[in-house]
């Protein structure tokens, strides 16, 4: 089981850009599909990015374009570039692991971080 640590959170404004990190310690994150969820206030969670333990990638088609999702596996830490950000790209990032190749559902993720907030201001 993996134990994730989100980080790089914080304000920003609106058109700029943001990293934020996902630490990862415990077993199987080099051979884990990872993604990164975000939950907007007053919104359900949903999927942005995924990517497999060799680097294929997957986006949201609304998300692709600004958000570019990497991996490091010998750091244990997995990425998340946004980029042109809006008000509405304010909430709570999550990194997650999931053993299913390239999965887009979040029921399939087994392990969680506890998020980092992203506040775009207008």
């Amino acid at each position: 089981q993996a134990h994730l640590v989100e980080s790089g959170g914080g304000l920003v404004q609106a058109g700029g850009s943001l990293e934020i990190s996902c630490a990862a310690s415990g077993h199987g994150f080099s051979v884990k599909t990872m993604g990164w969820f975000r939950q907007s206030p007053g919104k359900e969670r949903e999927l942005i990015a995924v990517i497999s333990s060799g680097g294929r990638t997957g986006y949201v088609d609304s998300m692709e374009g600004r958000f570019t999702i990497s991996r490091d596996n010998a750091a244990n830490t997995l990425y998340l570039q946004m980029y042109s950000l809006k008000p509405e790209d304010t909430g709570v990032y999550y990194c997650a692991a999931s053993p299913y190749f390239m999965s887009r559902i979040a029921a399939q993720y087994s392990d969680w971080g506890k998020g980092t907030l992203v506040t775009v201001s207008s």
